[in-house]
């Protein structure tokens, strides 16, 4: 495989083309299902009906003209890369930012990578005793991500390619109403899945408290941590103090503040508040508290902060 006639056939740099070919090296790939497994596998995964369709109308099959050579070549090496790491807990972005316009192989070029990982990732939970509840609802992230994007026109979906490769590796956990990620400290997150209620987050961290220990005994934990906007002190200037985030943030012990490299706090307001990057601060809604203070905030001059904290297991 020539990497710069592929990456120019991608339009991709050619340097995110040889990260590929680099990591993937000889690892084997995994065969996606079948077609008429299909429909059903995406909607386990809660893919909404106008994504299933797209998927399916992008199908590589054997012989389909929407496949040329250089598509197969990195469906097949990102699915190799991600495999690779099987059981890594960190971002791996599974290839590079492709020019999603050109079709549905192109647009979901990297779903189609996350479907052919299913059954192995599911046989890695099987090995740790994780329930089957636990791995679909953790794998059906995939429609929740799919959805939004659709919501945002397709802004975020260079986060949600390498977000995603966090569940095929068996590194995140959906445990109740929190998203649990392995590593140093267990790390939360918050998924688009209604209020956050004081007594669902606990709920979610006592089913982590016992999760870990008995899935991964061979791994110490001592503090659950966070790194979010929903952390930033700033929103007690605009929420009342028994607002659910509010609550949430009186969990945690702040570190020192430093600006996040390749973060933008504004930026990730807007994606998880508004779901758009691009709507002028005029045209946002002001129905919630919550939206007018992000307006208002950004306004007025000021900026929102991506903070991390951390408290006791």
């Amino acid at each position: 495989m020539d990497l710069d006639d592929t990456a120019a056939r991608l339009g991709v740099p050619v340097d995110e083309v040889d990260r590929v070919h680099r990591l993937a090296a000889d690892h084997p790939s995994a065969p996606l299902p079948t077609r008429a497994d299909a429909p059903a596998l995406l909607d386990r995964l809660a893919v909404p009906p106008d994504d299933a369709a797209e998927i399916l109308a992008g199908w590589p099959d054997p012989g389909s003209p929407l496949w040329t050579p250089e598509l197969r070549w990195l469906l097949d090496r990102s699915t190799a890369m991600v495999r690779a790491d099987l059981g890594g807990h960190e971002w791996l972005p599974p290839g590079p930012a492709l020019p999603r316009d050109r079709g549905p192989a192109w647009r979901h070029l990297y779903v189609y990578a996350y479907l052919a990982l299913v059954e192995v990732v599911r046989g890695y939970h099987r090995d740790h005793g994780v329930p089957d509840a636990v791995s679909w609802a953790t794998l059906a992230d995939l429609g929740r991500n799919l959805a939004v994007d659709r919501r945002m026109d397709g802004e975020g979906w260079p986060v949600m390619q390498s977000w995603l490769t966090l569940h095929t590796r068996g590194g995140l956990y959906e445990l109740g109403r929190l998203q649990h990620q392995r590593g140093e400290t267990i790390g939360l997150h918050i998924p688009d899945a209604g209020p956050l209620t004081p007594q669902a987050v606990t709920a979610s961290l006592d089913e982590a408290r016992a999760f870990f220990p008995r899935h991964f005994p061979d791994e110490r934990h001592t503090e659950f941590s966070c790194g979010s906007w929903l952390l930033d002190p700033q929103l007690r200037e605009y929420l009342p103090d028994d607002s659910n985030i509010i609550r949430f943030q009186r969990r945690f012990e702040l570190e020192p503040y430093e600006e996040p490299e390749g973060l933008d706090g504004d930026v990730e307001v807007l994606r998880f508040v508004f779901r758009t990057l691009s709507t002028p601060l005029d045209e946002l809604p002001r129905r919630t508290v919550l939206q007018r203070a992000v307006v208002d905030h950004l306004r007025a001059g000021r900026h929102w902060q991506w903070r991390r904290g951390r408290f006791p297991i």
